[in-house]
């Protein structure tokens, strides 16, 4: 498996009021990528990722009118392909497991941590990448989702909060447990050693725990020293780390140039339709606003037929 550099998204020429054929071709070149790679993670397989890809952008050509600029231009992408991914599946009646207890994810009673140097070599980040995409796709919607769009898409838990429309508090429950599962799962597939024995009790190490959340939900560094922590919450929240950054990593790649081409075709054929009603339509304010040549009293046609 080959990593690349974490994807960066370039500062988008879309603004609000200019065209939306070159609006949404700018979002296309801008956000493509990511848009599908969280189709992917929707849909499960790539022929429907596409083309709930193809749908978005068609969706957001024709709603680019609605865009008002108070949001991120991804965000709202992002909450188009949600919605319609919903719509286009919401009909399987597909089961979803269960996620596990809380208490069965908390690493108190494991025995062991995983055996990788810190920072990790390119064959254990490999390891937990994989590891790392196959947990997420067994994940319940309600986790899986969230988690994809703070880790993976890198939004703020606000952003994520507004594309699934519920309340922050509310996708930061959701985001502990899914990131336990992730480490959980992680850790089946890498080298492992014995686990430490924590210096602390049980209370203070949930503590240490839940600020280490925190801080991952808002996107800066742990704010209590090494020093401070034992070895054992040093070697957990590593694992954490790791498991974050094998999410970040999933959003890497490009849009292939057959999708690119499809949709740019699509809008195009979207775009005549807007363009012939708006021609119809100045014709005929044209034809009403034109004065019409009054009739004389006795018109031509009057005079043949007398």
């Amino acid at each position: 498996m080959t990593l690349a550099l974490p994807f960066t998204v370039t500062t988008t020429a879309a603004r609000v009021g200019s065209p939306a054929p070159q609006a949404v071709t700018t979002l296309l070149r801008d956000y493509g990528p990511r848009v599908l790679a969280l189709s992917l993670r929707l849909c499960r397989n790539r022929a429907d990722a596409e083309d709930l890809v193809q749908d978005v952008f068609l969706q957001a050509f024709r709603k680019w009118h609605t865009f008002k600029g108070d949001a991120d231009p991804g965000t709202w992408l992002y909450t188009i392909a949600i919605r319609a991914g919903r719509a286009r599946f919401r009909k399987r009646n597909r089961r979803e497991a269960l996620l596990r207890p809380t208490s069965e994810l908390m690493p108190w009673t494991e025995s062991s941590i995983a055996a990788v140097d810190s920072p990790p070599d390119n064959a254990a980040r490999a390891e937990a990448a994989e590891a790392v995409h196959l947990a997420i796709a067994e994940l319940p919607d309600q986790f899986r989702v969230p988690i994809i769009l703070k880790e993976m898409l890198e939004l703020p838990i606000e952003d994520v909060a507004q594309a699934l429309n519920i309340k922050p508090e509310t996708v930061k429950t959701r985001l502990h447990r899914a990131r336990l599962h992730l480490r959980k799962a992680m850790l089946k597939e890498l080298p492992a050693r014995a686990a430490p024995a924590p210096t602390y009790e049980q209370r203070v190490c949930l503590d240490l725990l839940r600020a280490k959340l925190d801080a991952m939900d808002k996107g800066r560094g742990f704010p209590i020293g090494r020093d401070i922590l034992c070895e054992r919450c040093r070697a957990v929240f590593a694992e954490l780390d790791m498991a974050q950054d094998a999410c970040s990593l999933m959003a890497d790649g490009s849009i292939p140039a057959r999708l690119r081409a499809n949709i740019e075709s699509a809008i195009r054929r979207a775009e005549q339709p807007l363009t012939a009603r708006g021609t119809s339509t100045a014709s005929k304010a044209g034809k009403a606003g034109r004065t019409q040549p009054a009739r004389s009293a006795a018109s031509p046609r009057r005079q043949r037929r007398g």
